[in-house]
């Protein structure tokens, strides 16, 4: 919910009423700053103290704004529970609750609480806050299924956003109706919004909302088969989401200096705290002689178990640096064996591409040409994979776990594959139901479904068929399978890549490179989902790989 008036004014008033407060002056001042924990920690100090009923309910207002801000949704309600009906910001109290309980996807408890805060509202001609309410309220006839009356309450939500000529606003209305008739499969209509917001997203400094934009734009456009647009939409999408990681880091290191100044701080106190000790020993050495022995005692344990927990750092750290020094002779072999193969690779064809233009013979120039697309697409995996594991294994990687429609991420990625699957006549089919959503990253789960699709395409043969669908499952997790007709593998070797271990291959015999780098990636980025693989294959008769996922189980 954003900052307005109403709220501001009431609660810089009440700094001044309580102005003998201190803790109370501190808390509402970092409320208004949006820190969060700061003020935590002072409405916390104030309620330990004897106050009034109006100090109790700010002080339970604030901890609750601030628990929702922290997406600590229990711990919210319950704060905001202990703030009374004559509460003067009791609508927005009721507002929070039907947020809160919309979070936890108690429906019916937050249609209740966002009717109360609407009738309020409406009656104190706050528009500003209706914008927010009615948000609230068509997100949850949505989640109920009752689309018109979603539709009447984000119309009024669009009709108030313009009254305010508030861009940010409007595009976020714009998106929300678009995402409604998208649902009642009213594709005019959503596309009419889509592209609304989409224009109107290029007037706002909002990257977060252009890229939520840009990708809605790509998934319309590859629902209607226009992949050229959807491309254009999703490189779009790519560097907006490319420009708010960029923001996050730099924040992220801000966040660490700052903490690194408070240690310091702390360091240099304890310090001082140390100095005044011995001071004020020394003063007293006649009269406190005893003390002062104990103190030496205390301070020579004190010194012992420092130096152990240094000794413990040092070690851990060179255990640390021995994985990181294993790793980088991990990533050296890779690239010395496999970069260099593909590079050699390259070169002969090239040499031989040569050799066909002065001969002319066009129809070996097409199949050399072939030979190095594959190539270089295969490099260009390699280094992808490489740099992925790398994150990984340098706990650099950025994981997000959100819902996930299956189907359309089985769609996006199997989109890049369409010319290596038309080029060995390879037939494909997505069975997957559109009614699947699972828990996951969706960055990591695209580079696990590339990595199998693509080794399901480079061990097929000309005429083979590649499958992917989903298997009925009992424990809350969602079998995904991509099955193929290709070569398959030995028992023997079906072991040896399940190994953890595993992470160079030697080269199989129909000449295609493998590392078993792609799948190591999978495997690891698998079991950091929450889920695990496996393979089931027979030589000559094709190969299955499971990936086992959260499944999200479908409330409507």
């Amino acid at each position: 919910m954003s900052k307005i008036g109403l709220e501001e004014k009431i609660i810089k008033q009440k700094a001044i009423d309580f102005k003998v407060e201190a803790d109370f002056i501190k808390s509402q001042s970092f409320y208004l700053k949006k820190d969060w924990d700061s003020t935590l920690v002072y409405s916390m100090k104030q309620l330990s103290k004897k106050n009034s009923k109006a100090l109790l309910d700010y002080c339970h207002y604030f901890r609750g704004v601030s628990f929702y801000n922290k997406k600590l949704y229990k711990e919210a309600i319950k704060e905001l529970f202990f703030v009374s009906d004559s509460f003067e910001l009791i609508a927005l109290k009721n507002y929070y609750l039907g947020a809160l309980f919309l979070e936890l996807k108690e429906y019916q408890k937050a249609l209740y609480y966002f009717k109360i805060s609407e009738k309020i509202f409406i009656d104190l001609g706050e528009s500003n806050n209706l914008e927010n309410v009615y948000t609230g309220i068509g997100s949850v006839y949505i989640y109920l299924k009752q689309l018109d009356k979603a539709e009447v309450y984000l119309l009024k939500n669009l009709n108030l956003s313009k009254k305010t000529q508030n861009n940010d606003k409007i595009c976020s209305s714009y998106t929300n109706l678009a995402n409604l008739y998208y649902e009642q499969y009213k594709d005019d209509l959503a596309f009419f919004y889509f592209k609304k917001a989409y224009e109107l997203s290029k007037s706002i400094k909002n990257n977060n909302k252009r890229e939520i934009v840009s990708r809605n734009m790509a998934v319309f456009e590859e629902n209607r088969g226009d992949f050229k647009k959807a491309l254009g939409y999703r490189k779009e999408s790519e560097q907006w989401k490319d420009s708010l990681n960029d923001q996050n880091k730099v924040w992220a290191i801000a966040e660490v200096e700052k903490k690194f100044a408070v240690k310091q701080k702390q360091k240099e106190v304890n310090v001082l705290q140390t100095e005044n000790k011995l001071k004020e020993a020394q003063r007293n050495s006649l009269l406190y002689s005893s003390v002062l022995l104990l103190l030496l005692l205390g301070a020579s344990v004190y010194f012992y178990m420092q130096k152990t927990k240094q000794n413990k750092i040092i070690l851990a750290q060179k255990e640390e640096l021995d994985e990181l020094n294993a790793t980088k002779d991990k990533l050296f072999s890779i690239v010395s064996h496999d970069l260099r193969s593909s590079v050699n690779a390259l070169k002969t064809s090239n040499a031989k591409l040569q050799e066909s233009l002065v001969t002319k013979d066009f129809s070996a120039l097409d199949q050399l040409l072939h030979n190095n697309s594959e190539i270089a697409n295969g490099t260009y995996n390699l280094l992808d994979n490489l740099l992925n594991w790398a994150l990984l294994q340098t706990k650099q990687a950025y994981f997000y776990i959100d819902s996930l429609h299956l189907l359309s991420i089985i769609n996006q990625v199997a989109y890049n594959y369409k010319p290596l699957l038309l080029n060995k006549n390879i037939s494909f089919e997505n069975r997957v139901a559109a009614s699947v959503f699972v828990s996951a990253d969706q960055d990591s789960l695209k580079i696990i479904i590339r990595n199998v699709l693509d080794n399901a395409v480079k061990f097929s043969k000309e005429n083979g068929a590649i499958a992917i669908y989903t298997r009925a499952s009992e424990d809350g997790f969602c079998h995904l399978i991509i099955e193929d007709t290709g070569s398959g593998m030995s028992e023997a070797k079906r072991q040896e890549l399940l190994k953890e271990t595993v992470l160079l291959s030697k080269k199989g015999s129909d000449e295609n490179i493998g590392t078993g780098l792609g799948m190591q990636l999978c495997k690891s980025l698998v079991h950091k989902n929450g889920g695990t693989l496996s393979i089931e294959s027979q030589e000559g008769i094709g190969t299955k790989i499971i990936i086992r996922v959260l499944k999200i189980e479908n409330n409507g």
